[in-house]
């Protein structure tokens, strides 16, 4: 006779039992591979609709980048985040309006400089609830153990996918690496790897599709990657100038590739780091295993080059320390050389666990390494050496794990080739989703993806940061596989989308909401007696309505119809140069936020650096005559009054004050004047941020032929 004994594991209105023999199956309604945001959410959603759920977990962490440093929320429009999601906002808000949760910090003092994050908005509105957006990430872990108590889920820990068992294109069982066994009715891949989903022989994307393969333009290959740049020439040669001698650490051979073309090349992994200047909650910067500082001669030419011009950067510049709660950081990649691990990962979608297990410690003792280095080594300068060690580790933060994020940044891995495919035209409103499960409402953003050699200095690859129309539905059948393929599965994280539409989608809120639309779609599934595929959209909108989803964008402001904001530079007269072709000086952050702008967007100084940023717009002019000179660029209240634009033409330099306040008639571009250039590329126009009072645009710049 078998024994069988009941567990806690789950208790819900079915129970799960785990037999005595570990071989034997263990069986639940629904079974979810993965306790990251998304997994949560969807045990949680199964819960509560009464189903029994096993929620099974490779690693010892739960809840993936929203428990593991992440704290600085990324969406977007926070009206787009509906259901479990919207509550655990709630619930972060709830928290922080409690005395006693501020230790380091008083209350007022962190939310005067960050009011817009403990402001309402629509949604709270409507339920007199407000949410928070910014978090420790102990007490995100904290209120995420709350909601599964409350649903009566655990998770399962240390169980790493091994085999899956299918009967035609329905999953039966999927066993571990422990030999434990685990049968379920519905399957979840809410990991952010989507082993489950490609061992159930479900089609899968890594790397970057061609711009080609679905119309798009922001795909593939960049041809200028702008941001997190290398704006002084560094050397990349171990003996300088002597490209016999090899590259540095951290730089990769080749070309890079066709503009345009897709590659296996995976945007750069991190680890958000929560990071204190409290001095008696932090702990000092210290030497990771196998430290080398040779490793990082690149870090020191580029602070060396910074500095021979004038323009070191601070530890902002080399990092982005977000303020959370408490005086600590959700600290995320900023600069050329930073936290991003460039190049490093496009092993990890596809590698068994000992190839990951490599990847990740490489990443810890780079980042690692990467502190001690600007904290330590003589070649940094000692102002920054100074400002570095004024931060640590936040010592109440990750104890298990040597303070130290137990969860790496997985930005993209194996993406989903289902029955819809989202691109940058759901992203920009140019097609319209009639299945929403929820909202994406980010910006298309893509880190850096290779490190190269390019005329002989470094340059990075790969970076893309442009706006969105506004929020869009994300498809149900997206997260759904191709029914002749698997009928019994739903991949809320690694979901059906491109590289760039990924890039907007993959954010934290976006897979909790698709992780509940997931579960309650499997609900539904089942009591229906039908495949994933075939669900009643309407039934399923419905009920996700029932419970706070927000899975159209019907109402929702958008950004004003590209045809009024973005300009065809091929449809202008004359020559446009556009800031995607402009040497630029300094650090400028990517705009689309208002029109009008050519191509995807703008670039603006951030309002700081006064005097140290210029971009440079150099035409190649077929012969020689009078032009007539235009600036584009869109006008807001935020921007500068005195933008000093310099011409550089045949018959000398001059210099035009630009009010990019005001506001342009009929969205054209405003007129600076005709001047006198010889042919060729020997003339330009320069944009620059020299004593001006408020955020300058460079965008691009119009030269017309006159007769």
């Amino acid at each position: 006779m078998k024994t069988w004994f009941i567990t806690v594991t789950v208790i819900l209105a079915q129970t799960v039992w785990f037999p005595a023999n570990a071989t034997e199956p263990v069986r639940a309604d629904i079974v979810i591979y993965g306790a990251t945001s998304g997994g949560v959410a969807a045990a949680i959603a199964a819960a509560r609709e009464g189903k029994s759920v096993l929620l099974l977990e490779p690693s010892r962490h739960l809840g993936g980048l929203t428990t593991g440093g992440l704290g600085a929320t990324d969406i977007g429009n926070k009206a787009a985040i509906g259901g479990i999601a919207r509550e655990f906002y709630e619930r972060i808000h709830a928290h922080y309006e409690k005395p006693g949760s501020w230790k380091w910090q008083k209350r007022d003092d962190y939310f005067k400089g960050r009011g817009r994050d403990r402001g309402t908005d629509a949604v709270a509105k409507q339920r007199g609830r407000e949410a928070q957006w910014t978090f420790e990430p102990h007490v995100a872990m904290d209120i995420y153990r709350q909601m599964m108590r409350e649903a009566k889920v655990e998770v399962q820990f240390g169980q790493r996918l091994a085999t899956v068992k299918k009967n035609g294109a329905r999953i039966v069982e999927i066993a571990m690496e422990n030999g434990r066994v685990f049968a379920g009715r519905m399957f979840i891949d809410a990991s952010y790897e989507g082993d489950l989903m490609a061992k159930a022989g479900v089609s899968y994307h890594v790397g970057r599709e061609a711009n080609a393969t679905y119309g798009e333009t922001l795909n593939g290959v960049r041809a200028e990657t702008p941001y997190h740049q290398f704006k002084v020439a560094v050397d990349p040669y171990v003996k300088p100038g002597d490209p016999a001698s090899g590259l540095l650490p951290f730089i990769q051979p080749g070309d890079g590739g066709a503009v345009g073309a897709g590659d296996r090349c995976v945007q750069a992994y991190n680890f958000r780091l929560c990071m204190t200047k409290v001095k008696a909650n932090k702990v000092p910067w210290s030497k990771p295993p196998g430290y080398d500082e040779k490793q990082f001669e690149l870090l020191a030419r580029y602070l060396e080059a910074s500095l021979a011009a004038d323009k070191l950067p601070p530890v902002g510049k080399l990092m982005n320390p977000g303020l959370m709660p408490n005086g600590k950081t959700d600290t995320n990649n900023n600069g050329p050389f930073s936290t991003d691990f460039i190049g490093c990962n496009y092993d990890y979608p596809d590698g068994d666990y000992a190839t990951r297990e490599r990847i990740w410690k490489e990443h810890v003792n780079y980042i690692r390494g990467f502190l001690y280095f600007l904290a330590t080594n003589k070649r940094v300068p000692q102002k920054l050496r100074d400002e570095m060690n004024e931060w640590g580790l936040a010592k109440d933060e990750f104890i298990k794990t040597d303070h130290f994020p137990p969860q790496m940044y997985v930005r993209e891995a194996r993406r989903m080739i289902s029955d819809y495919v989202m691109t940058e035209h759901d992203c920009r409103w140019a097609r319209k989703v009639l299945d929403g499960v929820g909202l994406g409402a980010y910006g298309m953003d893509s880190h850096n993806c290779q490190r190269l050699v390019k005329n002989g200095r470094v340059e990075n690859e790969g970076d893309v940061e442009i706006g969105c129309r506004g929020p869009y539905p994300v498809a149900y059948r997206s997260i759904v596989p191709k029914a002749a393929q698997c009928d019994n599965l739903f991949v809320p994280v690694c979901l059906s989308a491109t590289h760039i539409a990924y890039g907007s989608i993959r954010m934290e809120p976006v897979f909790m909401i698709m992780g509940q639309s997931s579960a309650v779609a499997a609900v539904m599934a089942m009591d229906d007696g039908v495949t994933v595929q075939k669900v009643s959209y309407e039934k399923l909108a419905t009920k996700l309505k029932a419970q706070g989803q927000i899975i159209s964008n019907e109402g929702f402001p958008a950004h004003q119809p590209r045809s009024a904001v973005a300009l065809d530079a091929s449809k202008l007269a004359g020559i446009v140069v556009d800031d995607t072709q402009a040497v630029i000086t300094g650090e400028w952050a990517g705009g689309a936020s208002a029109g009008p702008f050519v191509g995807d967007g703008y670039i603006h100084d951030g309002n700081e650096d006064k005097g140290q940023k210029r971009v440079r717009f150099t035409p190649k002019l077929p012969k020689a005559g009078r032009y007539e000179v235009s600036i584009i660029h869109s006008p807001l209240a935020n921007r500068a009054t005195n933008v000093p634009v310099v011409i550089h033409a045949a018959d000398g330099e001059k210099t035009v004050t630009v009010n990019q306040r005001q506001p342009l008639k009929d969205n054209q571009p405003l007129k600076l004047g005709v001047f006198r250039f010889d042919a060729g590329a020997t003339g330009w126009v320069e944009i620059r941020n020299d004593a001006t009072n408020g955020h300058v645009i460079a965008d691009a710049i119009q030269f017309v032929p006159l007769p």
